[in-house]
């Protein structure tokens, strides 16, 4: 029996980066309200009393990005200058240009439409080069990693707890790591749990570990999975009153393993916040997880991993990759060359099927953008299951 340990984390929505990949993704969404078609590379920042947005954004329609930073920020729980930053009264910088026309003109009009294509869908090239992952295992109900999984439950329920004022002490910003023991590729156990969040300055060590263990950890986690031998770690340091932004700068895309699958499965390098569907680093990484989940789901592979791979300004990607690491009855070459039968990978299909030009993003800017079926996203779907059974037996 071989055993081994993986470990991830994930972070509150009042993280200092999670707070600008929100701002980032709010913006995109109050531009989609009013201009489906907008080419949107918005980058936030945060640091004490300030946040500065800044990057390039194509659109017909006005939005108001002070107040929408605002709002946001008042929406996370930094809404007192007591936590010394307050969505009410921080500076907001803003330096937005329009989008290269160098960039667009392989955007917006493919090499493959500039060779007198006929196909609509090669209309729009890819916005960059660059490899996508996407992944799916057989460890969770919604087809995700356990660990990046129970990260996320702790956090999520970490917040919760905090807006239901149940613990009212709790302030915004926080996080959770979770290491899983494995036995010969099997999750067994949770090995150890670290959590820490920020509190205000009256609470005691004592009462705070007691009620984070009854009231979030013990809640999130499902007591078959802790034994004896669980080791468990809140706040170790034994004080987190400053937090958010006036402990750490914050800037978008910093945290694109909590993003997408813990660190359990390789990432490409590119972050989802504040980009429309026209950069592959978001829709790729989507569609890839799209048709991972989905092959996992058909039964084909009990582990799937696919990468996609793109040029600039040109439709169809230069390369597909799918592994399996063993645990499929099929050829890893067999189910990619299904993959291409049944998945249309072109940008704009990806982007026609997955129904990206929607305000969809900012809902998935904190606790994961993968694995969200409660949110009802488009690549959470398991409408291709079918038909890659008949594809792969065909």
């Amino acid at each position: 029996m071989i055993k081994h340990l993986f470990t991830s984390e994930s972070v509150t929505q009042g993280h200092p980066d999670k707070i600008c990949d929100q701002i980032s993704d709010a913006i995109l969404d109050a531009i989609f309200e009013k201009d489906k078609d907008a080419h949107v590379a918005c980058e936030t920042t945060v640091a004490p009393g300030l946040v500065h947005v800044m990057g390039e954004i194509t659109t017909t329609c006005y939005v108001d990005i002070a107040n929408i930073v605002r709002k946001t920020i008042l929406d996370i729980g930094y809404d007192s200058p007591k936590y010394n930053f307050d969505g009410h009264t921080c500076n907001v910088l803003i330096s937005i240009n329009s989008q290269s026309s160098d960039i667009a003109m392989g955007v917006n009009e493919s090499v493959e439409m500039k060779k007198n294509s006929k196909d609509a869908k090669d209309g729009i090239g890819a916005g960059d080069q660059g490899m996508m992952f996407g992944f799916a295992c057989d460890e969770t109900p919604e087809l995700m990693p356990l660990p990046i999984s129970l990260a996320h439950k702790l956090t999520k329920r970490l917040t919760c707890v905090r807006k239901n004022k149940i613990l009212n002490y709790l302030r915004p910003d926080g996080k959770a790591q979770v290491t899983v023991e494995y036995e010969d590729g099997t999750p067994k156990r949770v090995d150890t749990i670290i959590l820490s969040t920020q509190h205000g300055e009256d609470i005691s060590n004592e009462k705070l570990r007691e009620d984070i263990m009854n009231y979030v950890i013990k809640e999130a986690i499902d007591s078959n999975l802790m034994d004896d031998k669980t080791k468990i770690y809140i706040n170790p340091t034994g004080r987190f009153v400053i937090g958010g932004p006036a402990g750490d700068t914050g800037l978008t895309g910093r945290k694109i393993i909590v993003d997408t699958y813990g660190g359990y499965s390789r990432h490409g390098g590119g972050a989802f916040s504040g980009k429309d569907p026209t950069k592959v680093d978001r829709s790729a990484a989507y569609m890839a997880r799209y048709i991972a989940k989905n092959i996992v789901a058909a039964k084909l592979a009990k582990k799937c991993e696919v990468q996609i791979a793109y040029a600039i300004g040109v439709a169809r990607p230069v390369s597909v990759m799918v592994d399996t690491f063993g645990t499929s009855e099929y050829t890893n070459e067999k189910i990619s060359n299904t993959v291409q039968k049944v998945f249309d990978l072109r940008p704009a299909a990806i982007i026609e099927n997955l129904q990206l030009r929607r305000p969809i993003y900012q809902k998935v800017a904190s606790y994961g953008h993968m694995g969200r079926e409660e949110l009802g996203v488009s690549w959470e779907k398991l409408d291709k299951v079918e038909a890659l059974k008949e594809a792969i037996n065909g």
